[in-house]
């Protein structure tokens, strides 16, 4: 069995499904992606774990349909750098979120690890920095308390 290598710009961004919000309240929704695999620049396997913290407007995630994307990623060479803006834009136009939070912790590669995030609140990504409440307390620890 061959596996097809193939770029950043073979990412399909149209597997994302978008369910119409059943709630008209504001809540957060938090997801995490602890086994994200794709492939780096150097064509070796980099792992990370993706934390997202969504809150919806009219449109949530259909979580298969997000798996099925994270999944499409494993046979695909990106720099981190390059793939948290890609996957940030492609969660942002297909849900347009209230707000979006998007980190990536990449493992350690070579004794070096990476963390990555973008928010859509903040006001060089068109926010108003409205949610300064967030911290790297609540980042890492909080989101898995029920």
């Amino acid at each position: 069995m061959t596996i097809e290598i193939q770029t950043y710009e073979a990412i399909d961004s149209s597997v994302l499904i978008a369910l119409p919000n059943p709630a008209t309240e504001a809540y957060e929704i938090k997801i995490m992606v602890p086994e994200f695999t794709f492939l780096g620049v150097q064509e070796q396997p980099d792992f990370a774990t993706i934390y997202m913290t969504f809150y919806p407007n009219k449109k949530i995630i259909e979580l298969k349909a997000l798996k099925q994307y994270v999944y499409q990623l494993r046979n695909i060479v990106v720099s981190y750098e390059r793939l948290i803006n890609i996957v940030y834009n492609h969660l942002h136009e297909t849900y347009d979120p209230a707000r979006l939070r998007l980190v990536m912790n990449f493992n350690p590669r070579g004794g070096i690890s990476s963390k990555l995030t973008i928010d859509s609140d903040w006001k060089i990504r068109g926010g108003q920095d409205i949610y300064q409440h967030w911290s790297e307390e609540n980042e890492s620890s909080t989101w898995l308390e029920a």
